[in-house]
């Protein structure tokens, strides 16, 4: 049997029976048993219009049975009006898939004026979902400051952009979210540039936004040197690559954040 029939079968087994599933969407009953025994498979338009039937995506019946069956549990879990949010996620997963792997990123912080924050981050798939973890590792000597930060979050591919929402770990979580545009070329596969917002450590939790970029640097790094590399830098750094200089410099990349005073 195929993935998406037994797919199919297991969201059947949520309803009270298939004809009332047929009635509703206006499909053959033999039709749509064809569907459930792996004979063929529904045209893109007969797929939609299950899928919606389902409260699921189109490409959910695409994903391996385990990670679809959780995808099952969580939309019957949900129930309210959150369900839609977390059905954005991740979208287009076949497009996510490309951009997987080890980046390195960058972005400037009201937390440490005229520095880059560079981070290590993993985008990565588990259960039909992209998942995102971040280390953000700070050393300032000046300061006698070490900061250690880890999120987790949520990747979505949505109209050719890259949708990032994490969670700060801790006990007093933050969130932070991030636009990324993936590169317009086929042979650029290097550098992700976008707009992150978040809000900053030593500002009194002011929430700012600037400029990001990620620059990836494979499937398997040297993850020890990734973490190396973390931590803040001037923008004159020799560690900054070219790239990430000129687009985090400039009046056009300026950081932005709330006035402490009107």
């Amino acid at each position: 049997m195929t993935a998406f029939a037994e797919n199919l079968r297991a969201a059947c087994a949520t309803v009270r029976s298939i004809s009332q599933i047929c009635r509703e969407i206006g499909l053959n009953r033999q039709q749509f048993n064809r569907y459930i025994n792996g004979e063929t498979r529904p045209s893109a338009h007969n797929l939609a219009r299950i899928a919606g039937f389902f409260e699921l995506q189109a490409a959910d019946f695409s994903l391996a049975p385990a990670a679809f069956r959780q995808r099952l549990e969580r939309r019957s879990r949900g129930g309210g009006e959150g369900l839609p949010l977390l059905d954005g996620f991740p979208g287009d997963l076949a497009a996510l898939r490309r951009h997987a792997g080890y980046f390195q990123t960058y972005h400037r912080s009201p937390s440490w004026p005229g520095l880059v924050v560079c981070s290590c981050t993993r985008l990565y798939e588990e259960n039909g979902e992209m998942r995102v973890k971040s280390i953000e590792r700070i050393r300032d000597a000046v300061d006698e400051i070490r900061q250690d930060s880890k999120y987790l979050g949520l990747a979505a591919y949505w109209r050719n952009r890259i949708f990032i929402t994490e969670r700060s770990l801790g006990p007093n979580p933050m969130l932070a979210q991030a636009i990324l545009i993936p590169f317009e070329m086929t042979h650029q596969r290097v550098y992700l540039r976008g707009v992150t917002t978040g809000v900053s450590w030593r500002k009194g939790n002011l929430p700012y936004a600037t400029r990001t970029i990620w620059r990836h640097m494979g499937a398997k790094p040297d993850l020890r040197s990734l973490l190396r590399r973390c931590g803040v830098l001037p923008l004159t750094s020799r560690q900054l690559p070219p790239t990430v200089r000129a687009f985090l410099d400039g009046p056009s990349a300026e950081l932005l954040t709330v006035p402490t005073e009107y």
